[in-house]
């Protein structure tokens, strides 16, 4: 539960401060830092080092943006074809009496929150065995229906193996481990380069600071699917909820 809750915190801080935020917030620090920290010149090996630096690390940053981007697309994918499959289920269900309908749905209803509360791969697996077991153990003389259901319900199994997949697609820790030691060497290089006392030099480095800063944000949003782009894959599941089953984005 501390576990959690610590993911919590630091999802809040993720998605509630927002990207223009934070940029403006580096922009000024990595203006104060450029006015305090004094220049040096560099020699020419110096230079060829910081360039081959500075290759890399756009080399090396560059696929990995472009697969998280890709994953989140993915994602997006995912969730809209287990939102149609839920609400294909539920309108099946209009066929089952009154009682037995309300309950079904209201299981169906239970893992979507299930999911949409934490918004992990795990979130929901409770809820959701809970509609298999119900399924499988029900006997009664609305089966063909409950037997269409539980199709359904396996039949979806296969977007909800996707979506873990994916999920667990991040960025690896030896890749961040790389990027940290390109992205460091390339900022001190850029704010330890003697500009003189030119006011347009300070605020033009503290804008490429800024920049390179922003990148390890957004992928960091990206890998930890709380980028804004991300936040709007839940949007058909959250409509099926809001409209209690009668409309899906």
């Amino acid at each position: 539960m501390l576990m959690l809750t610590r993911w919590e915190m630091q999802k809040l801080l993720l998605t509630k401060i927002r990207l223009s935020t934070y940029f403006w917030i580096f922009f000024v620090v990595f203006a104060l830092v450029s006015v305090a920290v004094p220049g040096h010149t560099f020699d020419s090996g110096a230079l060829t080092l910081f360039s081959v630096n500075s290759f890399l690390y756009g080399f090396y940053i560059a696929p990995i943006l472009g697969a998280q981007k890709a994953r989140i697309e993915e994602l997006h994918r995912i969730i809209r074809g287990e939102s149609n499959a839920l609400f294909s289920m539920v309108l099946h269900l209009k066929k089952l009496p009154p009682e037995l309908r309300n309950e079904l749905q209201a299981m169906v209803a239970q893992y979507v929150r299930a999911k949409l509360k934490y918004k992990l791969a795990v979130s929901g697996e409770k809820e959701y065995e809970a509609l298999i077991t119900y399924c499988i153990e029900y006997k009664g003389k609305h089966q063909a229906e409950i037997d269409k259901l539980l199709d359904g319900l396996i039949a979806n199994q296969q977007n909800r193996t996707n979506f873990s997949m994916q999920a667990d697609n991040k960025v690896f820790a030896n890749e961040w481990h790389i990027m940290a030691i390109l992205f460091s060497i390339t900022l001190g290089f850029i704010l330890n380069i003697n500009i003189g006392h030119s006011a347009i030099f300070h605020i033009v480095r503290a804008l490429l600071c800024t920049g390179l800063t922003m990148l390890i944000l957004i992928l960091i949003k990206l890998s930890t699917m709380t980028h804004k782009k991300a936040n709007m894959m839940w949007a058909p599941l959250k409509k099926l909820v809001e409209t209690n089953f009668y409309r899906v984005d």
